[in-house]
Order: structure tokens, then sequence, then C-alpha cells
């Protein structure tokens, strides 16, 4: 397996390497009624997204999943940097999620049936945290 990577960190990187990849292709793919269906969903909880044309902003947010999913894909990024990107993706997935109205039942986290594709998205942040927690622990010498 070389330094990077354990073989340990194998099924994790894949999964959510291949997943947000695809997510990413998918993306960059997008013609510009999806792009301002993103961008709009975006805005509405991160007002900055507002300054970025949706077209532009669907291709950077492809690019940036293109680019997670290769890390987590490629053994050669160590596990720790490629935790730290899904952790830090995951976050912003999640910060969606909890600011967006209508995606949690009052007073709580669970979700309505509208939040629960944002919300299943723990699972990434999980994963990353999991990687970054594996690779600093590690008592290899």
């Amino acid at each position: 397996m070389g330094r990077c990577v354990r073989a340990r960190h194998l099924p994790v990187r894949i999964a959510t390497g291949a997943f947000i990849l695809g997510s990413g292709l998918d993306k960059k793919a997008a013609d510009e009624e999806a792009a301002q269906g993103l961008h709009g969903f975006a805005a509405a909880t991160y007002p900055v997204v507002n300054k970025v044309d949706p077209v532009t902003f669907t291709r950077l947010v492809a690019a940036g999943e293109i680019t997670l999913g290769t890390a987590l894909l490629l053994p050669v990024v160590p596990t720790a940097l490629a935790g730290a990107g899904l952790a830090a993706f995951s976050a912003g997935l999640l910060g969606l999620y909890l600011r967006t109205p209508g995606l949690r039942r009052p007073g709580s986290l669970r979700p309505t049936e509208e939040g629960i594709p944002m919300a299943k998205d723990v699972w990434l942040l999980g994963a990353g945290l999991g990687l970054v927690v594996d690779a600093v622990t590690d008592r290899r010498r």
C-alpha cells in the first residue's frame, strides 16, 4: 500500500471518493437550469454565493468535488489530508442542512422528509473524521 494509505482506509476512501467524484462529474455536465437550482439552494443558506454567477458556481463546485473525489481515490494522497478534505466538504453540506428552513423538524435536528437527502450526508463527516483520527493516532514507526 505504501506509506500514505493503510488497507483499512481503502473501503471508506473508495466509497466516499467514488460517490463524490460521480457527483462532481454530474455537476460538470449540468445545464443552466440545474446550475441555477444549485446556486439558488446554496445562496439561500450562504448569501456570499450570490456574488458568483450560477454557471460559474456550479463549475467551481464540480471542480471541488472532482478534486476531492480523486484525492480520496488516489493512494498517494495522505489519509489525514484526504480525510480533512472530506470532513470540511461534509461540514459545508451539513451547514446547508442545519440552516435551510424546512429540512428539520421544528426544535429538532431530526430531518423532515425533504431534509433526509441532506441529513444523510452526516455519514461523510463521520468518515472524514474517522480517517483523520486514524491517521493522526496511527502509531506505526
